[in-house]
């Protein structure tokens, strides 16, 4: 089964810059070959299931091995049987609408 998921990775205990963490769960976001989306509050993730938790649960370790004590992240998560559906889709899907006006 395919996931799309938006990944929001925050390190606690480490100060109030946490940049760095994040360059690092991107890090392994970017190795894992997934499809993903960099974006302001976090990363769009699609891919199987397993491969994406795998890369989700990396993420935390990798964090945890640069220090941080504690981590808090969100996870919003959708699936679809009835047809493929990727990010760009969703997205292009409300451009065409808003282009049209509606």
């Amino acid at each position: 089964m395919n996931v799309i998921i938006d990944l929001c990775v925050v390190p606690l205990g480490v100060g109030v810059s946490v940049s760095s963490h994040v360059a690092a769960c991107q890090r392994v976001i970017e190795t894992s070959g997934l499809e993903h989306r960099l974006h302001a509050y976090g990363t769009n993730i699609e891919g199987p299931w397993d491969e994406v938790m795998a890369v989700v649960k990396r993420c935390h370790e990798v964090v945890h091995e640069m220090g941080a004590p504690r981590i808090t992240t969100t996870l919003k998560l959708g699936t679809r049987t009835d047809r493929d559906q990727h990010m760009d889709d969703k997205v292009s899907s409300v451009e065409r609408l808003l282009d049209r006006g509606e």
